[in-house]
């Protein structure tokens, strides 16, 4: 989501400190020994695909050999109920059919947007909400086939995750009451299914998951615990842990029904994550400034999750519990949850400063370790420098892609399994944010969107050919639609 105030402004008025992008640790996962590099005070040396070519069309620009398509267009392509595709695409899922997939993309609409979420019947929480979700059905080549609304009726949907029973969670970012035109409570998580239309009638808020300015969720495959970051300030937010009740067996319809059932607002543990470098409390995750950083988490039950009448994170003490300004995207992978921290600041009450982190949340060991840290941009608007991570996922291909939310030129930003930072895409049509970053299955396709005015693409290249060194890699260069 962007920022509600200009990190160019921050800068200005005496954010201390130059690029620094350092990492350490690994994702075992897909990288296998740890990171042997920090990279200090710009980009160290050639890494990923190479440099970003300029895009003739003004659009996307990407390295050597690589290509895109435009899967959607907001105001352009058609919806099957006959509107255009909505504003402001966010955080997506992709799903695998035999003969290609289904996007499920969120739709982060407030109230101005140009084009909303259609309210149809029967898919509608709140007629007085314009946000929601489409689902964007494409081929083996990654082709748009149609789309369709699959939400309708909420507000601010910005990120959300995938379960591993192949559905979506979206979640609504906002704590907003009903009032106005909105006739019900806004802030909670819903599920979408990508596949079957009659699933994601009479949408149900899963208000088990607690109501506030929601980001992103993560799944454990096994246990089925639900992990959920907060993007809010003033105080900052917050890390989630929803444990579910004993006896619950996940899988379609599952949280549905939960929700539905006796005390199925309560249902489960929600608890928030309150992290320790031995005795010592950790009160801010600003705090940690060098990767490898490790903390010890506990987890502290929410009094009140569906905030009757005090903001979930303001129900807590500083002492109680771990805050960070800006907690946005995150991801499964290596069995723990990678999730970003996208900028901090002295003013918002951050210890130090910093232009983004990703941590690694193992459940086993119960520690969250910090892998990457970004030092405040000095000049955002430099090609080669990198601020304000947001969506994340985990590459096939070694190490992670972040989608830039940040000030000046925007990119799809890759960290390779060695720590080495790379541009993976440049946004050559304006300063708009990338969101909705998510490989398919078979690693074929990157997609990723640029929020405003609204396109998701499907990136395709020579994935294979990924190195850490800048070899030449071939192609022909051609990254036009």
């Amino acid at each position: 989501m962007a920022s509600s105030f200009s990190r160019r402004d921050l800068l200005r008025t005496g954010a201390a400190g130059g690029l620094g992008i350092a990492i350490a640790g690994s994702v075992e996962a897909i990288s296998g020994p740890a990171y042997a590099e920090a990279v200090q005070n710009g980009v160290a040396r050639a890494a990923g695909y190479g440099p970003v070519v300029a895009d003739p069309k003004n659009v996307l620009a990407l390295p050597k050999g690589f290509k895109y398509q435009i899967v959607a267009q907001a105001g352009v392509t058609k919806l099957e109920s006959g509107e255009p595709t909505p504003s402001d695409a966010d955080g997506t899922g992709f799903f695998h059919t035999g003969n290609g997939g289904v996007l499920v993309n969120n739709h982060e609409i407030g109230g101005n947007e140009p084009y909303g979420v259609p309210a149809l019947e029967g898919l509608t929480y709140d007629e007085g909400g314009r946000g929601g979700t489409t689902n964007i059905v494409v081929d083996r080549n990654g082709k748009r086939v149609r789309e369709y609304v699959s939400l309708a009726g909420t507000v601010q949907n910005c990120a959300g995750g995938v379960t591993p029973w192949n559905t979506w969670l979206t979640c609504e970012e906002t704590e907003v009451r009903a009032g106005g035109p909105l006739k019900k409570d806004h802030g909670y998580v819903f599920e979408v299914d990508p596949f079957d239309k009659d699933a994601n009638e009479q949408p149900v808020p899963l208000k088990f998951l607690g109501r506030y300015a929601h980001e992103a969720v993560a799944v454990h495959p096994r246990n089925s615990e639900i992990y959920l970051t907060e993007d809010a300030g003033a105080p900052n937010g917050l890390y989630f842990r929803w444990t579910p009740p004993r006896g619950f067996r996940p899988g379609k319809g599952a949280l549905r029904k939960l929700a539905l059932g006796k005390d199925g607002d309560t249902a489960g543990t929600l608890e928030a994550m309150s992290c320790f470098k031995g005795a010592k409390h950790i009160g801010d995750l600003s705090e940690a400034t060098q990767p490898g950083t490790k903390y010890k988490v506990k987890w502290v039950e929410v009094p009140d999750r569906d905030a009757k009448t005090v903001s979930v994170r303001k129900q807590f003490g500083d002492d109680k519990v771990t805050r960070s300004r800006k907690l946005e995207g995150q991801w499964w992978g290596d069995g723990g949850v990678y999730f970003v921290a996208s900028f901090a600041r002295h003013d918002d009450g951050s210890r130090n400063e910093h232009d983004g982190q990703v941590w690694f949340y193992d459940p086993e060991s119960e520690t969250v370790t910090l892998k990457t840290i970004f030092g405040v941009n000095p000049d955002p608007e430099q090609d080669t420098d990198y601020d304000g991570p947001d969506n994340i996922t985990v590459s096939p291909y070694g190490g992670l892609i972040l989608a830039e939310d940040g000030e000046g030129v925007q990119h799809l930003v890759g960290v390779t399994e060695k720590g080495s930072p790379y541009p993976m895409a440049r946004n050559d049509l304006n300063d708009s944010e990338f969101a909705g970053v998510v490989f398919s299955n078979d690693g074929k396709f990157l997609f990723a969107s640029i929020q405003t005015p609204g396109y998701t693409f499907a990136i395709t290249g020579p994935w294979s050919k990924h190195d850490d060194h800048g070899d030449d890699h071939g192609g022909d260069g051609d990254n036009r639609n």
